[in-house]
């Protein structure tokens, strides 16, 4: 059973983030995908700058629990930037029992209810 390993979560997680961010209008500043180095995107819209931490997970775990001692630092980044600061947690889970171990060719369901502004 190949099951999914850390960074290939967050790597659905950034993809599904990465496509609500483009659908929302937002323009890509700079994109950083590798796990606890955030933000992961740094964004523009309406001329406002925005920061977005993303956290991805699989069931049972919740998708909108985060790190608030992660989140000061990069909270302490964005008001140097005069940015603000987002949060995207994504919950994965196996399509037909969300009881089963999600691995790498399984279907899957997302849960994500979009941005969660921290600042």
């Amino acid at each position: 059973m190949n099951r999914l390993n850390t960074q290939e979560v967050h790597q659905l997680a950034m993809k599904e983030v990465g496509d609500f961010l483009e659908k929302e209008d937002y323009e890509f500043l700079a994109v950083n995908s590798q796990l606890k180095r955030s933000p992961q995107f740094v964004c523009v819209k309406d001329k406002a700058l925005f920061f977005v931490v993303v956290k991805g997970c699989l069931y049972p775990k919740a998708p909108k629990q985060f790190d608030l001692e992660h989140l000061e630092k990069v909270k302490i980044h964005a008001k140097k930037n005069n940015a603000q600061l987002f949060f995207a947690g994504v919950g994965f889970a196996h399509a037909e029992d969300y009881n089963i171990t999600l691995t790498k060719n399984d279907p899957y369901v997302v849960n994500f209810d979009g941005l969660q502004e921290i600042f």
